[in-house]
């Protein structure tokens, strides 16, 4: 043996060793990283009302719904878009103001609890949030009709930062069509009017995010149709796992996602267990009685609707819809389009119920730990726990940036 093949073969003997002291990462631990080192994000929380509760505290773990700091921190979170909704308004201004009223709402909330959350408006927010050790709260309007027709209103909530707006809710408004929730919708318009279509590009040109939750079919591919942006369903799922109106279909999902685009995950089980749209299909005439009852309470109406399903949860037979079913969603969209084009949408506070094992946002990281069982790479779950809807965010802001230009 040569000097050279003796000092070889002694470095790699004392490789060998060195390798043996380092100790393999477990697969808990993994996953503990990987959640960590990642950007969390939620694109839909309805908790907005309980901002308006000077009784409610924010700092408080409950006992009761699906989100307060403590939770947060202990889901990983770094970011949370707050949904600004209310029902059906009369178009008199009452929408614009009390949409306005909860748009500072989140300001007051912001402003209690500095050292734990900050106001954000672009994806480099949320990094400098996460860089602080804070919370980036951001805002999406949930429902055209709460601009009242206006463009001007539309500017307004974008300077007061919201930064994506849900096109409908469950019903049509003057411009676009709604898929509907339980029940189906008739469509008006057979999608977006010009009006609509003036709405789109505006956000366009603002650098707001078009939400495609909500809407009917027909609103979806006008909006691919005339969108120079990168679009969002803010909290969505898939409708080759669970047939419902308000989810996607494939050839949808993989348009949103040749668009560059993303679909953020809808959690309630109303949405993405086939059994629950089954169970659900069967109270439609309880739930058509509740909307003639409370046709000019819309307040009420959604509260009576709340009870219903949670009465109908809660029944010893039922059968409880496991987080493993969020999973089979997300799997989904990254098989037939790619991670880059999923991420998390979960509806917290704003449905009667949660998967089993997925009761609020302090079990994320589950998906993190489910995601890396099934066997996908650290990239992709990151990807889809925050990475995706970052990358969006950046592209509408950069095709906003380049419409100012050729201005």
């Amino acid at each position: 043996m040569s000097r050279n093949q003796f000092g070889a073969y002694c470095a790699g003997v004392m490789l060998v060793g060195f390798a043996g002291l380092v100790r393999a990462e477990t697969f808990e631990e993994q996953a503990v990283r990987i959640h960590a080192e990642a950007f969390v994000m939620d694109t839909h929380a309805d908790t907005t009302p309980k901002f308006e509760d000077s009784s409610w505290d924010f700092t408080v773990r409950h006992d009761s719904g699906h989100v307060d700091i403590p939770r947060l921190r202990e889901g990983g979170y770094d970011a949370v878009f707050w949904s600004i909704y209310m029902g059906k308004t009369p178009g008199d201004g009452r929408a614009v103001k009390r949409a306005l009223r909860r748009i500072d709402s989140v300001y007051q909330m912001v402003a209690k609890h500095p050292d734990t959350l900050m106001l954000a408006t672009t994806a480099e927010d949320i990094r400098s949030a996460s860089r602080l050790g804070k919370i980036a709260c951001l805002m999406g309007v949930e429902g055209g009709h709460m601009i009242e027709d206006e463009l001007s209103a539309l500017r307004t909530y974008h300077r007061l930062g919201v930064r994506y707006m849900t096109l409908t809710h469950s019903f049509n408004t003057n411009w676009a069509d709604s898929a509907g929730t339980q029940a189906y919708v008739e469509g008006e318009h057979d999608g977006l009017n010009d009006f609509g279509r003036k709405v789109v590009l505006e956000m366009n040109r603002l650098g707001m995010m078009i939400d495609v939750s909500h809407v009917a079919d027909t609103t979806f591919w006008d909006v691919m149709d005339t969108s120079k942006a990168p679009v969002i369903a803010s909290h969505s799922s898939a409708r080759g796992i669970a047939d419902h109106q308000r989810n996607m279909s494939d050839e949808m999902i993989k348009a949103l996602a040749e668009r560059g685009g993303v679909i953020q995950i809808n959690f309630y089980p109303g949405y993405i267990d086939p059994e629950r749209i089954r169970a659900t299909t069967k109270l439609m005439p309880k739930l058509q009685a509740i909307s003639e009852q409370y046709a000019d309470d819309p307040e009420k109406a959604s509260a009576a609707r709340r009870e219903l399903f949670q009465k109908n949860a809660a029944r010893p037979d039922a059968k409880k819809t496991p987080a493993s079913v969020v999973i089979d969603h997300i799997e989904h969209v990254i098989n037939i389009a790619g991670p880059e084009y999923v991420g998390l949408g979960a509806d917290w506070d704003g449905v009667p119920d949660m998967p089993e094992g997925l009761e609020d946002v302090s079990k994320v990281p589950y998906i993190t730990e489910e995601l890396l069982r099934r066997g996908h790479s650290e990239e992709a779950i990151k990807l889809v726990l925050g990475g995706s809807m970052l990358r969006v965010m950046e592209a509408v802001e950069g095709v906003a940036a380049g419409l100012a230009v050729a201005d």
